[in-house]
């Protein structure tokens, strides 16, 4: 299929099922967060209905309809730029079926979509407090990063809101940002089931968290083993490679 590209675009190789990506150089562009997320949540069962909050470039939707038999993913994106983009990527793979883009804001999708008929949530979220850290002038990457648009908590509010009885969501975060994670979910009825902390290398602080809850859950946290990024030669581990399918 023939997609036209705008200035400073260009179509990445996923290595996965013959997957492709629209991204743009000069705006926010997906990291490894997004490809060890959808590893993460590649366990969500076939048929089922996913809301991907803050999709971006849609990169995880697009690794989940490869990794998985899901029957629908809904990505929300307040970014018009980022939807486009996202929207051609979708057409670029043939995901049309399957995966769906909305321009919407996180915080009213509660107006625009039906309660509690969604079997997942998966988000990669911004990361950082909107008085921490350096903001970048590009607005796409200052409202991918920092709580520009929304904050932890509308993410984890809305999660319950959508989620049906039992439902799970899958985030990527920051390890600094848990103590705030841990007490949302369980101010909003969703239990920590699971969390793996990901290293850069063995001898490092942790640089992500991988975290499941589940909503209306009874108490019970697994903790994984850590995953780690790098080997001292700074190659990824045999691990990684096999989430990236190389």
């Amino acid at each position: 299929m023939e997609i036209n590209l705008k200035e400073n675009e260009r179509i990445d190789d996923l290595e996965f099922k013959n997957l492709k990506i629209i991204q743009n150089k000069k705006n926010f562009c997906f990291g490894i967060d997004s490809i060890l997320l959808s590893d993460f949540a590649k366990e969500i069962k076939s048929n089922s209905k996913v809301l991907d909050l803050g999709t971006g470039t849609g990169i995880l939707g697009i690794l989940l309809c490869g990794k998985t038999n899901l029957s629908k993913i809904i990505g929300i994106e307040i970014q018009k730029d980022m939807c486009d983009m996202a929207q051609r990527s979708i057409a670029l793979n043939n995901l049309e079926n399957r995966f769906e883009i909305l321009n919407y804001d996180i915080r009213n999708i509660d107006f625009k979509l039906q309660m509690e008929t969604f079997d997942y949530v998966v988000t990669n979220p911004p990361y950082k407090k909107i008085d921490t850290g350096i903001q970048n002038k590009e607005d796409s990457i200052l409202i991918a990063k920092h709580e520009v648009k929304c904050n932890l908590e509308d993410i984890i509010n809305k999660s319950f809101k959508m989620l049906k009885n039992n439902g799970t969501i899958y985030m990527v975060h920051r390890p600094d940002r848990l103590v705030d994670i841990f007490y949302l979910l369980r101010k909003y009825n969703l239990e920590p089931k699971q969390l793996r902390l990901v290293y850069s290398k063995t001898n490092e602080m942790p640089k992500l968290v991988l975290i499941k809850a589940t909503k209306n859950s009874k108490p019970f946290l697994k903790v994984d083993k850590p995953l780690i990024i790098y080997n001292e030669d700074g190659n990824y581990t045999d691990e990684v490679l096999k989430i990236y399918n190389k």
